[in-house]
C-alpha cells in the first residue's frame, strides 16, 4: 500500500489536490513495478472498475483501480490475495450514471502489453467524462479477500 501511496504523493500534493488522470498515471507507475509472487497464472494483477454504488455511505459513482497479488502459503500453495485499492469517489451526477459498470483485468504473466492495456481503458468514451473531474474523495486502503 505504500509504494502506491507514494506514488499518489510524488508531487507532494495531498490526495484532495488530485483528479482523476493524476491518480490514473499513479496507479500505472505502481502497476509497472514488478514484484516476486507466486509463478502462478493471475497472481499480479491490475483491475480498472467503475460503476454507481452505495457500499457503505450515500449512492456515489466509484472509479476503483485495484492491484491484487495472490500470496502464497508456506508449502508454496495459494492461500489468499491481497489487493490495494486506490478508489475515487464522485457525487452521483447524471452523466457519471449513464456510464454504467464496468470492469477490465490486466494480468502481467498473460503476454499482454500493460501500455495497450491502459491506452483502451483510456480510449473509452468513458474515459473523457471521467478524466478531468475532481473526485470527492480518494482512499488507499489494503484488504485481504
Amino acid at each position: 500500500m505504500g509504494l502506491l501511496e507514494n506514488e499518489l504523493w510524488v508531487g507532494r500534493w495531498p490526495l484532495a489536490h488530485l483528479d482523476t488522470e493524476d491518480a490514473w498515471l499513479a496507479f500505472l507507475r505502481f502497476g509497472r513495478r514488478l514484484f516476486d509472487v507466486p509463478h502462478r497464472p493471475d497472481a499480479d494483477g491490475l483491475l480498472f472498475q467503475y460503476g454507481t454504488y452505495s457500499f457503505d455511505g450515500p449512492v456515489s459513482f466509484m472509479l476503483d483501480l485495484t492491484r491484487q497479488f495472490e500470496m502464497a502459503d508456506s508449502d508454496g500453495e495459494h492461500d489468499h490475495y491481497v489487493q490495494v485499492h486506490c478508489e475515487l469517489r464522485f457525487s452521483p451526477a447524471p452523466a457519471l450514471q449513464a456510464l454504467g459498470g464496468f470492469d477490465s483485468w490486466f494480468f502481467h504473466d498473460a503476454g499482454d502489453d500493460l501500455d495497450e492495456w491502459a491506452g483502451e481503458l483510456t480510449r473509452r468514451a468513458a474515459w473523457t467524462t471521467m478524466r478531468t473531474l475532481k473526485p470527492v474523495e480518494i482512499r488507499v486502503y489494503q484488504e485481504q479477500v
